[in-house]
């Protein structure tokens, strides 16, 4: 592996879903990268494109009609875009699991949470039988459930303890790269806590990367390292936790912000995006977020624009953003 190469590294991906009577412009050239251990929070509106490049990096989109137009992700120098379906079976369970967003329809209802645990367990480890069942107590454990409930189904447990037991099936094989989409969403708030917390210390025990997908600032603030904002199947800002929260420079980023209610001041009302996003079957021309945007001009209509440096590690998506390297750029 080249030592200059992250991790998990994705170029280029375009994704649109094709029927009869339109094309679907989901995912619209992302890229990024992810160094080893760390957590990427990818933020964005319903039907911005997340659970898709999540999906694409899985392989587990519906074809049709979805299709990979081009792209590339490399897990630990390996490009999975180029694995037979054979190979790509033994990569997912072990290498990289995905925590799908409602729990109530992951799990089977005809088969015993224990079961599901130790199906994959069996299925991804050369362990005796009889070690199998033992391996998912253990991991029913490690998520806060006595390991007397293997043998109880799916509806006997709440919706906070479906999602620890989905969590743990995703954790059985302990794989390098987790991707959650949308974990704690339907969970009330003590347990949303709770799971978060025990993500966030999975993750340090086991050094697992982990990508995050999320409308919630707040649960980013608490989990992630990096942070990516998607707009139109494009990321429109990347950098830090602490670039896109202390120093936001896309319009779209702001918006976000300035549409959360703070604690620490008296706001009589907040200011939230207008409009919507825009229809992926027909997307606008040049930026895709200036038909809601205060600040855009005739250029942003006209003109795409690519992700430009705003400073080391962070980046924008907009016109009216200086480029560090590149001082004609306007303020």
């Amino acid at each position: 592996m080249d030592e200059n190469r992250a991790f998990l590294e994705v170029n280029d991906l375009k994704v649109e879903y094709v029927t009869k009577e339109e094309t679907v412009h989901a995912v619209n050239g992302v890229s990024f990268r992810l160094e080893k251990g760390k957590v990427m929070g990818l933020v964005g509106e319903t039907g911005a494109g997340k659970t898709t490049i999540a999906r694409t990096i899985l392989r587990v989109l519906q074809e049709p009609p979805a299709e990979l137009r081009s792209g590339q992700v490399f897990l630990g120098g390996q490009n999975l875009l180029e694995l037979t379906e054979e190979e790509m079976c033994n990569v997912r369970g072990s290498r990289i699991t995905m925590i799908f967003q409602d729990p109530m329809t992951s799990l089977n209802p005809v088969m015993s949470v224990g079961k599901q645990i130790a199906e994959v367990i069996e299925l991804h480890n050369d362990i005796p039988k009889n070690e199998v069942r033992k391996k998912a107590e253990e991991m029913l454990e490690t998520v806060g459930i006595p390991a007397e409930r293997y043998d109880e189904y799916p509806h006997q447990f709440s919706g906070g303890m479906k999602q620890r037991v989905v969590i743990a099936i995703a954790l059985a094989c302990s794989p390098e790269l987790l991707l959650a989409d949308e974990p704690t969403t339907a969970l009330d708030v003590t347990i949303q806590a709770q799971v978060l917390e025990l993500m966030k210390k999975l993750n340090q025990e086991n050094n697992t990367t982990t990508i995050l997908i999320t409308h919630d600032l707040g649960v980013v603030a608490e989990m992630c390292d990096e942070v990516a904002i998607v707009y139109a199947g494009e990321i429109v800002e990347s950098g830090s936790l602490e670039d896109i929260f202390r120093h936001p420079a896309h319009p779209y980023t702001i918006g976000l912000f300035g549409a959360l209610p703070k604690l620490d001041e008296d706001t009589e009302w907040l200011s939230p995006i207008d409009g919507l996003p825009p229809d992926p079957t027909d997307l606008p021309p040049g930026c895709r977020f200036h038909p809601r945007c205060d600040k855009a001009s005739e250029d942003c209509a006209c003109n795409a624009v690519g992700l430009r440096e705003v400073s080391p590690g962070h980046r924008c998506r907009c016109l009216l953003v200086k480029d560090k390297e590149d001082p004609s750029c306007p303020n």
